[in-house]
């Protein structure tokens, strides 16, 4: 064989190897990168992202944009170093994300459940904000269990066997008095629906010994009109503090926005308390790649989005629900609201 041939032979099997390497070998990595906006206020698949039904809702102008984070797993070496190389992915070991002995299945299923739970505690806080009153309010409902086909998460519980109860203590007390097999009556509001009384033979729970519903309830403020949340495949907790805010802008006059284009992130508690989140650079990159020129950071997250502030992008420092909407009711007047 040639020795020319044979030299540009040895020479280029490490670089094939390497390059097979780069294409079929995974790497323990996540990368976390700008995930896609969407705006509270607008729709998705046709579908209002927050829809409120039976009661009058006003018009809104502007954005009140939620951000994500975008996530990449299995990726091979040669993907794993093209994203780092592009300075807007950040690459985690998977452990962090996944942690060992956990399942991808597990870790969405959390997740989702987040997400519902941040829907619930939008609702909540949007609903206290506007003064509505509280109420023993069904969350979850066990199935199977006693009340399913006749309680359901939003039923206001107004009586148990007629007497009146006002707070998840007194319903509580009362149910303590009972013991599995019993039948009860519990007196009900509905969202958009006229009051009903369920009928329920009371099921039995290891945890306790008087009779179990199979409801979960908490106090909460309560409106007799249907507020939706329509975004999938969205996990975590992170869009409530946006949700919340779409909710009062459709059920106030005038438009907390104005002409702004704003975006943010936040979780939210029912009382309105505003928590930090995860990959908050991500989501200030995500809400400039939208378009958005103002964005609501939670008070706790301001450190680290001043570490890396996104040119053109104002952050706002938000603490709870009233403070993010006065903030927005001062930035669509032209004033400076509080920054990070």
């Amino acid at each position: 064989m040639n020795r020319r041939i044979l030299t540009l032979i040895v020479a280029l099997v490490p670089i094939v190897v390497f390059g097979v390497l780069l294409a079929v070998v995974t790497v323990p990595y996540v990368s976390l990168g700008p995930g896609p906006a969407f705006d509270t206020l607008g729709e998705v698949d046709g579908k209002q992202v927050v829809d409120i039904k039976g009661t009058q809702t006003h018009p809104t102008t502007g954005h009140l944009d939620m951000t994500t984070v975008s996530q990449r797993d299995e990726l091979s070496l040669a993907e794993a170093l093209t994203l780092w190389l592009s300075g807007q992915e950040q690459l985690m070991p998977r452990d962090l994300v996944y942690p060992p002995g956990t399942s991808r299945q597990d870790v969405d299923k959390a997740n989702d459940a987040d997400f519902k739970q941040s829907e619930h505690n939008a609702e909540f806080a949007a609903l206290g904000y506007l003064k509505y009153p509280q109420a023993v309010t069904v969350v979850t409902v066990t199935d199977p269990g006693p009340s399913v086909g006749k309680l359901q998460a939003g039923d206001a519980v107004q009586a148990v066997n007629g007497k009146p109860v006002a707070t998840v203590e007194q319903f509580t007390s009362l149910l303590k008095g009972t013991k599995p097999g019993q039948p009860v009556a519990i007196d009900f509001r509905r969202k958009n629906a006229p009051p009903g009384v369920a009928q329920i033979a009371l099921g039995s729970n290891p945890d306790r010994k008087y009779g179990f519903v199979g409801v979960s309830v908490m106090d909460a403020p309560w409106a007799p009109f249907a507020v939706d949340f329509n975004l999938a495949n969205v996990g975590g907790p992170s869009a409530g503090l946006m949700f919340s805010l779409a909710v009062i802008d459709k059920l106030t006059t005038g438009n907390l926005a104005g002409s702004k284009f704003v975006a943010g992130t936040g979780t939210i508690k029912p009382d309105g308390e505003v928590g930090r989140i995860g990959g908050i650079v991500h989501k200030m990159s995500a809400a400039r790649d939208a378009g958005a020129t103002v964005f609501l950071v939670p008070a706790e997250n301001c450190y680290e989005a001043n570490s890396d502030k996104v040119p053109g992008l104002q952050l706002v420092k938000v603490a709870n629900l009233g403070g993010a909407v006065d903030a927005l009711h001062t930035a669509a007047s032209g004033g400076q609201p509080p920054g990070c």
